[in-house]
């Protein structure tokens, strides 16, 4: 998940609060202390952390609970709101045919998210197409070709033309019956004059419906200098924060990106394709704090096909090597593992280290062959597979005898990780309106 380092702080400090025998001045306080010391550890401004926790603390100890909520509950409300308070609004995606202007910082993964846009676009039902305009990076061009042809996505990026607004000319005309029409500008610097009057030119030539700035996440507090920047230059509608899964500092990124007025619009969770998320504030900060995104995991889960009943087994923890391979599957579509984990209800951010998500990811499709290569009873009831039959499957799925031992381990410890979440962490009758949500697919 996002910000593990500062979702496992601010889970901490609120299970001190569910263990408190009472509220009071000193409860609140701790809490205040170390939730400012999460924040300011992931790169929060600190003047934004101090007016923070000061609002938390007044809110906490001021305000009556409403009827029905405790007080423990409250302070945890409290907390939740002021969070959602400081990242900003949610911004709506609009489905409608439209042109989008992408422009970003070098390196900032501009194209690859032109790219998770255009994938995003596609799952809507709409027709997204390409204009390559980034004439000044060797191999840009290149770039969009071969990222076209990975999901399928008309394009227009000639090697041969230096001139963005020649290409623009050719480019509407030859994708004009596409619904949306997104642009790559070259990668700049927001103080580049040269490159800042040829962004100006694009933009006024182009008349795009959506400005979406590109910034990596590991820009901390610096990504709100850039995002004015930009702003004031092209006027940008929106931002696609990228790199969120792989930086302490992700937390003075979004807050330094709200402060601009500039709203959060999708964020890069993964180098996959599939690894792009509508930026929502409440969604993000219910994951966070521990509250989990049913709704995100049901609409991953529709996407993935995932058959209500195998659902239902997966949260039990009830599943033979059937469910097993058929929730593989799934999860290849999903995406990351560790960030659907993220999205359940009452699990900690942090993962168990006997079960490696992002090691797993890699085996998933060999696993298939090696399940593929049981017999029907050993599906069924893995603690039927002995040494001999170990042998026979890995000849039969091409792999070794280790790789068969280590699925069975594998499957036997995702057993055991989710009944322990539907035990303990995760409420039970929380776990029971997730199944049924997935009923009413």
């Amino acid at each position: 998940m996002v910000l593990e380092k500062l979702g496992q702080g601010i889970q901490e400090a609120l299970r001190k609060i569910t263990k408190a025998g009472y509220i009071d001045k000193n409860v609140i306080d701790d809490l205040a202390k170390d939730i400012q010391r999460s924040l300011i550890a992931a790169d929060v401004d600190i003047k934004l952390a101090f007016d923070l926790i000061e609002k938390i603390k007044k809110r906490s100890l001021d305000e009556k609970p409403q009827v029905g909520i405790t007080p423990k509950e409250h302070v945890i409300k409290v907390v939740y709101e002021e969070l959602v308070k400081i990242i900003g609004i949610k911004s709506e995606i609009s489905l409608k045919p439209q042109k989008i202007l992408f422009v970003g910082l070098y390196g900032s993964g501009k194209t690859t998210s032109i790219f998770k846009v255009a994938k995003f676009f596609q799952k809507k039902g709409l027709r997204p197409a390409i204009i390559g305009c980034d004439v000044h990076r060797p191999a840009a061009m290149q770039q969009v070709l071969q990222l076209a042809s990975q999901v399928n996505v008309p394009y227009y990026a000639p090697k041969d033309m230096k001139n963005p607004i020649e290409i623009l000319k050719t480019g509407f005309d030859k994708l004009k019956k596409y619904d949306i029409i997104i642009i790559d500008a070259s990668g700049r610097s927001s103080l580049d004059k040269d490159l800042a009057e040829e962004l100006k030119k694009i933009a006024d030539f182009a008349k795009p419906n959506e400005v979406l700035l590109v910034i990596p996440a590991d820009l901390g507090q610096a990504a709100g200098e850039q995002a004015r920047g930009f702003k004031e230059l092209v006027g940008i509608t929106g931002i696609f924060l990228t790199k969120m899964d792989g930086t302490a500092r992700g937390g003075g990124a979004i807050t330094s990106c709200a402060i601009t007025g500039a709203p959060i619009k999708f964020i890069g969770v993964g180098e996959k394709i599939d690894a792009i998320e509508v930026f929502d504030p409440e969604r993000f900060i219910s994951r966070l704090i521990g509250f989990g995104d049913i709704q995100g995991l049901i609409e991953k889960a529709k996407e993935a096909e995932l058959k209500p009943e195998t659902a239902e087994k997966i949260i039990e923890g009830k599943f033979t090597m059937n469910e097993f391979l058929e929730q593989l599957k799934a999860m290849q579509k999903m995406g990351s593992l560790k960030s659907m984990i993220g999205m359940m209800p009452g699990l900690p951010v942090r993962i168990p280290k006997e079960f490696d998500m992002d090691k797993q990811e890699g085996k998933m499709k060999k696993w298939s062959y090696i399940i593929q290569s049981m017999t029907k009873e050993e599906r069924e009831d893995p603690q039927t597979i002995d040494v001999s039959r170990v042998k026979r499957i890995a000849k039969g799925s091409g792999t070794t005898e280790a790789e068969v031992r280590e699925l069975l381990k594998s499957h036997e410890q995702m057993k055991k990780m989710v009944k322990m979440f539907s035990g303990g962490g995760m409420k039970r009758g929380m776990m029971a309106r997730f199944a049924k949500k997935f009923k009413g697919f």
